[in-house]
């Protein structure tokens, strides 16, 4: 992978992390305080939208296949990383949000993330160990 996509990669990591953030602090409380139903069909469209941004990104920036598991931990690590100072001060960053939400928002983090680390790695895998 050439250093100017790990640069942007990353950049583009913390840039999809503050628009998650500053998104789910306004809209956080009618997302994740809500009917089970709504909830749950929000975490399975935010997993299935940060799959295909991910796949979006990756193929936009013709990242090779063999790439892609580094390129999606450069893409989550931000994100990641910004969350512990986010969900440790929740009252800061999430004003709205109330604080027996912060375990909803987190699975929706880590499934979130979860998604593109699993595409990544499969899709490295499969061009690393074809047949498997």
């Amino acid at each position: 992978m050439k250093r100017n996509d790990v640069a942007l990669l990353f950049v583009l990591g913390i840039v999809i992390w503050l628009a998650g953030t500053i998104y789910y602090a306004y809209r956080g409380p009618t997302i994740l305080e809500t009917t089970r139903i709504r909830y749950w069909g929000a975490f399975a469209v935010s997993s299935i939208l940060s799959g295909v941004l991910c796949i979006g990104i990756l193929r936009w920036r013709h990242i090779a296949p063999t790439d892609w598991a580094s390129a999606a931990l450069l893409l989550v690590l931000p994100g990641m990383v910004g969350e512990v100072i986010a969900l440790s001060n929740l009252s800061t960053f999430i004003p709205n949000l109330h604080a027996t939400s912060a375990g909803k928002y987190g699975a929706f983090l880590f499934a979130s993330y979860a998604v593109v680390l699993a595409i990544g790695e499969a899709v490295t895998l499969r061009m690393v160990c074809p047949g498997s």
